[in-house]
């Protein structure tokens, strides 16, 4: 099975790039951007697995970008990744549309075994 391609979207440029270079380092090929729109443009112009979106962030919200991504890519499983105390819109981007949310910080096992089970979800 070839590795899964992995859109990474979070503001925090110091967690978005640890979690990056851990994902790589167990085989994924990860894209990580800081923004909703580069989130959008990237999801355009390549084919990814499974994205994985902050929900809090400046401009673009997650729930937004969430919106966007599956208007342009309704297959596309996005996982939402929410702060603490913010469970609220975790719970509402699944209402939305997506596959699951996470508090921050995550857990590198559970995000793992949340992506695997989002793309065999989106498989069936």
């Amino acid at each position: 099975m070839a590795p899964l391609k992995v859109l990474l979207v979070d503001d925090e440029e110091d967690l978005l790039y640890t979690l990056a270079e851990r994902l790589a380092l167990r085989g994924y090929e990860v894209d990580a951007v800081t923004d909703g729109a580069d989130a959008v443009s990237h999801a355009q112009t390549q084919p990814y697995d499974v994205a994985v979106v902050d929900v809090k962030m400046p401009g673009m919200s997650g729930i937004e970008v969430l919106a966007a991504l599956k208007k342009q890519k309704p297959d596309l499983p996005v996982i939402l990744l929410t702060g603490h105390g913010s469970e609220e819109y975790g719970h509402e981007g699944t209402m939305q549309g997506a596959f699951a949310y996470l508090i921050k910080p995550t857990d590198l096992a559970e995000l793992i075994e949340s992506m695997k089970k989002a793309v065999e979800a989106a498989e069936r």
